[in-house]
């Protein structure tokens, strides 16, 4: 597309919109609506430079118009409670389930690992033996598995699961743009360690013990780090495949839904940090502690399955920007 020729077509609409928004507090209603129906115009003519990127200034300019357009035509922002309920009940949501075979593939993948890898230590004693002493295997077993829940005080605890488990999935996203390959090793390590603990666990007789003290938070923590492996790997799928959209296009669309799940995750697993740290390990009624963790595996899904579906099918993507839609250009 020649640049100079669109930005010559178009200049005379951009400047006559940028009229209309420097006396937007005296306009007629003909000129309000000539307003609304050039932002919507420029707002598209943004679209198609952002596309092409062939000029940062002049897509820097219509960056500005378009910005102070929508705030003629919106006028005062809505409160910021009500955007963050919008993002958890259509923007957060719908994503989730725009790409829930991306995660649900993660978490049968992680699951046959971690189970695979937990078998083939339980079964072999070789292989157990080469995780360590008997006296290191038998201290890890018999002590050191459940003291880790119990030996900080329980809310400095669930601060800092939250923390580390945030930033594991934030990894596990980030690392797409590397085609999702780092992802994959986050996913991979991740799996192999519950199936080392697992299996070590099982080996020595204490299976109940393992499942007793991982389910109340790892349904629900573990979903999360599924999520984020499967965001991330459809992000890195994205630049190897990038469909009828140009390859940036489609990163900045994915990434934009991408940081929407970031944000999201933050309030999931700020919920499995407090199952973490106040459930796991200190109720000692075990069908109790798994209870809550099931109801809250099961929350998650019917979010998922009835909020988010419902957001998705209404045409939201996830796309936590205000991106305009872009239309064919002659080039």
């Amino acid at each position: 597309m020649d640049i100079d020729v669109f930005a010559a077509a178009h200049a005379q609409e951009w400047d006559r919109l940028d009229d209309l928004v420097r006396r937007r507090r005296s306009l007629t209603g003909e000129e309000i609506d000539e307003l609304v129906e050039l932002y919507q115009r420029v707002s598209t003519h943004l679209s198609v430079m952002r596309t092409f990127g062939q000029d940062p200034a002049l897509s820097g300019r219509l960056s500005s118009l378009v910005a102070r357009a929508r705030s003629a035509v919106t006028g005062t922002h809505s409160s910021g409670w009500a955007d963050v309920g919008g993002f958890f009940t259509r923007v957060f949501p719908a994503v989730l389930y725009r790409l829930r075979w991306w995660w649900l593939a993660v978490t049968a993948g992680t699951l046959a690992v971690a189970t695979v890898t937990g078998w083939w230590i339980a079964s072999n004693p070789d292989v157990l033996a080469a995780l360590g002493t008997p006296d290191s295997i038998a201290r890890y077993v018999e002590y050191e598995f459940a003291n880790y829940y119990t030996e900080n005080p329980a809310g400095s605890f669930a601060a800092q699961v939250w923390t580390n488990n945030a930033w594991v999935a934030a990894q596990a996203i980030i690392f797409g743009v590397a085609f999702g390959l780092p992802t994959l090793w986050v996913l991979l390590s991740n799996a192999v360690n519950i199936g080392a603990a697992g299996g070590m666990m099982f080996a020595m007789g204490r299976g109940d013990v393992f499942f007793a003290l991982i389910l109340p938070h790892g349904l629900l923590e573990l979903t999360a780090v599924f999520v984020a492996g499967g965001v991330g790997l459809k992000l890195g799928w994205t630049l190897i495949s990038p469909g009828d959209r140009t390859r940036l296009r489609a990163l900045g669309e994915e990434a934009r839904a991408a940081i929407a799940v970031v944000l999201g995750l933050v309030v999931v697993l700020f919920i499995s940090g407090l199952i973490e740290g106040l459930v796991t390990g200190w109720v000692t009624n075990t069908w109790i502690a798994i209870g809550i963790g099931v109801v809250a595996e099961v929350l998650f899904f019917l979010y998922v399955f009835t909020v988010g579906k419902r957001a998705y099918e209404a045409g939201e993507t996830g796309d936590i920007e205000d991106a305009p839609a872009a239309v064919p250009v002659a080039g």
